[in-house]
């Protein structure tokens, strides 16, 4: 029996090649987009799995309240990782001090390269559960010891052993490869670690650290925080036990924050890591459960196609229906006759779906910034595979197999037999759905992109063209400032060049010791500070609204601040210039205030600044370049005088504008690949429209000879045929513009700064959608209506 479904199902196909290939086309398109999600959905929700007690690591946060506000931090003291150890012991399997991850020079002789890496406790390697390929856990517990990725041995020691091998960090610390661990996975937070080095050496390599160590420096933030709570432990018990570890520890002032510290499970990193007003909201997370069920709707589009169509032709397999009733067929054979075809259909859909999926997956893992690999050898995936083939063969052929085998042989036989308005009024209403879905996805991409736009017109309060910034990855940069700059600007190589404790798209050091005349006693204060060089100024072309800048004629800068907008609004100073600022024992003049400037989220309010001479504290070069100069022409000359004065330093630099950009990678992400849906589920719910108007044109090809012989001109024919799919649309467009508005208003509560939705958004939707259908549309319809009568009135 199913052997003659199937041979019957395959000459369905061959006699409706159309048909068969929009069913196929619509599903094969649908099932790509489903696969495609799916495959994205499971890497993100795969993400940190790769370590082995993923569930029980953690990273210490803090919440710290001012002024009615609580902000979420992942800085954290130095005492604080004993205090865990030796107060709340019990509750930890390992606690892990670490230092912030970032680039350092690695170098071995006249090899030098920037890599990636991080200082951490000893214990971090058995915590991470790394695969050691040479060494083991126990590998960094010597001061003088290292252990580098496999693709860091590669690049420095090739094919030769790297263990036991020396090497310096940032050209100051020899240290000895003791290990090499696997890379990474990509869904790991940790993916880019190319080494890690031993905690003792960064304290006994790095004065400050030191001097927090021995000095139990409870008010200084500088590190980070990892955790594995053991096994007997939960992370929630033991986040609420740690809760007053640092507020029972910091001084009278910094208790005014009061804070609080927890746990942030490493499972939540990835998808739950935001935080408004002290309270965990859902983060990345919101957008996997959305394109979830955009690729379920986009499924259901193409599900759509094959259930109009069928119900379309009804009047073609009437006959073969009342036949085969006629000769004993009963109802359920008839049922598994349809399903087989839609089985079939499926089959060669989804086929077509698992190739276009490996092709296009090396494309979609470049947009989506993954490294999703066709899981061909995974059984699980075939399960899948298998699963969604009768998911969606069900689902498109169930109402065409259930209605088309519901025919009486007797009126069918007769010829009296007639499509059913209902059916009619079905088809039109899966149509209004898809075009109600697609609406809403071409409106929310619409918002997303004006979003993202929005954020990036944000004034920043400084020039971002043609600016550098150089890291200062080691101390060969000492004391070499003037000779750099002199040699830049004299040479008319650059505009200008300054140095800076902080990126310019980064915060990276704040302080709440400040003091001022007049100022609340119950304000907890809390500060962004950026030191900087006299050039800062004009290097970043920043706005001086009162005061003057920064001046080598004034002495007493040394010791003088320069404020930003938001600190004086924040301060509450009416006339800022003159006013003395006390920070700590030292009292500092403002001789000035800039416009804010951007330096940290582009979706938030910008934090109160204070900028200051400092020198010795700076970790970042701007250079300025030349307007009307080659690019590559300045990278070379200014690369030839670094690497005269810093001969062991890679030449590594960013443009501001590039890494100003990075902060909307995620949300770049999001407007692509929902703007790439949102054409699939157009592109879905117009294939389906072109079938349907074949068909239509086709069932009335008889009325279209008869209302031609009358006179009725090509383009009343085409308004005829024309005409009801465009009212279907409007329909869509109804019921698509509320929906999509509130969705959209719920997106952008996330939001501190938003745009409006305007109006024209869903005018210029609708109007795009009206003009796909009737261009969709009019093929078929032209098509009918430029028949010749005679052909179409001849008899059978």
């Amino acid at each position: 029996m199913l052997k003659n479904y199937l041979k019957t199902a395959w000459r369905n196909l061959k006699r409706n090649k159309v048909y068969a290939m929009i069913n196929i086309g619509g599903l094969a398109a649908g099932i790509t987009v489903v696969m495609l999600i799916g495959l994205w959905i499971h890497d993100e929700l795969s993400y940190n799995t790769y370590h082995q007690n993923y569930d029980r690591i953690a990273q210490v946060l803090v919440n710290r309240t001012s002024n009615g506000q609580t902000r979420t931090r992942y800085t954290m003291p130095y005492p604080l990782g004993n205090e865990l150890r030796n107060v709340y012991g019990s509750n930890f399997e390992y606690v892990v001090m670490s230092s912030f991850h970032g680039d350092n020079v690695l170098s071995i002789d006249e090899k030098n390269k920037t890599t990636y890496g991080s200082y951490m406790e000893e214990d971090a390697l058995r915590m991470l559960s790394l695969e050691m390929l040479d060494g083991s856990w126990d590998a960094i517990q010597e001061p003088n010891s290292i252990v580098i990725s496999n693709s860091t041995a590669q690049a420095f020691f090739g094919d030769s052993d790297p263990m036991g091998k020396p090497m310096k960090i940032n050209n100051k610390q020899t240290v000895t490869v003791t290990g090499v661990f696997k890379d990474l996975p990509y869904n790991s937070h940790f993916r880019e670690l190319k080494f890690i080095a031993p905690w003792k050496l960064y304290v006994e390599t790095n004065d400050w650290v030191r001097v927090a160590r021995d000095e139990n420096q409870w008010d200084n933030n500088s590190y980070q925080l990892f955790v594995q709570i053991s096994p007997e432990a939960t992370m929630q018990t033991t986040s609420e036990n740690i809760k007053s570890a640092v507020f029972n520890n910091v001084s009278e002032n910094a208790r005014r924050s009061k804070p609080e510290i927890f746990l942030h499970q490493m499972k939540d990193w990835h998808l739950r890591s935001e935080w408004k007003n002290g309270v965990q909201t859902n983060g990345f997370v919101q957008y996997v459960w959305l394109f979830g069920i955009i690729g379920i709707f986009v499924l259901v589009l193409a599900c759509i196609n094959f259930m109009n169509l069928a119900t379309a032709q009804s009047v073609r397999r009437a006959k073969e229906v009342g036949v085969r009733k006629t000769i004993g067929s009963n109802k359920n054979q008839l049922i598994n006759q349809f399903l087989t075809e839609s089985l079939l259909l499926s089959f060669f859909a989804l086929s077509i779906a698992g190739l276009l999926v490996y092709i296009l997956l090396p494309s979609f893992n470049q947009l989506a910034d993954k490294q999703i690999v066709f899981p061909f050898t995974n059984p699980v995936f075939w399960l899948l595979c298998l699963a969604l083939l009768m998911a969606t063969s069900v689902l498109a052929g169930s109402y065409p197999a259930i209605y088309l085998s519901s025919f009486r042989p007797a009126k069918v036989l007769k010829g009296t037999f007639k499509t059913g308005k209902a059916t009619i009024s079905s088809r039109k209403a899966l149509v209004v759905f898809q075009f109600t879905i697609s609406i809403i996805l071409v409106i929310g991409t619409i918002v997303i992109d004006r979003q993202i736009q929005f954020f990036k017109d944000r004034p920043t309060g400084y020039e971002r063209d043609q600016l550098l910034m150089i890291p200062k990855n080691t101390e060969d940069f000492e004391g070499k400032y003037n000779l750099i700059r002199e040699e830049l600007v004299q040479n008319e190589i650059v505009q200008e060049m300054s140095e800076s404790s902080s990126p310019l798209t980064e915060v990276w050091s704040g302080t709440s010791g400040i003091e001022w005349e007049g100022k609340d006693p119950a304000l907890a204060t809390n500060f962004v500070t950026v030191c900087v060089t006299h050039d800062y100024g004009n290097t970043i072309g920043w706005e001086i609204l009162e005061g003057r800048d920064f001046s080598r004629d004034f002495a007493s800068d040394s010791t003088a601040f320069i404020l930003n907008e938001a600190a004086v609004d924040y301060m509450g100073l009416k006339d800022p210039v003159g006013k003395t600022i006390r920070w700590g024992r030292a009292q500092h003049k403002v001789i000035g205030v800039v416009k804010n400037i951007l330096t940290e989220s582009p979706y938030e309010s910008i934090k109160q600044s204070i900028y200051l001479i400092k020198y010795d504290n700076t970790n970042w070069i701007e250079l300025k370049l030349l307007p009307n100069r080659s690019i590559s022409e300045s990278l070379a000359q200014i690369g030839a005088v670094f690497k005269k004065h810093a001969p062991n330093v890679p030449f590594e630099y960013q443009f501001v504008d590039e890494a100003f950009s990075t902060k909307f990678k995620a949300e770049e992400r999001i407007r692509e690949l929902s703007g790439i849906f949102a054409f699939l589920a157009i592109f879905i719910s117009c294939l389906g429209l072109f079938g349907l108007a074949s068909f239509v044109a086709e069932q009335r090809t008889k009325e279209i000879g008869v209302r031609k012989v009358l006179g009725a001109s090509v383009l009343s024919l085409w308004q005829m045929l024309s005409g009801s799919f465009v009212v279907l649309v409007l329909i869509s467009g109804l019921i698509a513009i509320p929906i999509a508005y509130h969705l959209m208003k719920l997106w952008l509560q996330n939001y501190e700064y938003s745009v409006e939705i305007r109006w024209w958004i869903f005018a210029v939707t609708i109007i795009g959608a009206l003009l796909i259908t009737v261009i969709t549309v009019s093929f078929q319809a032209l098509k009918a209506a430029n028949i010749n009568p005679v052909k179409s009135l001849r008899a059978e």
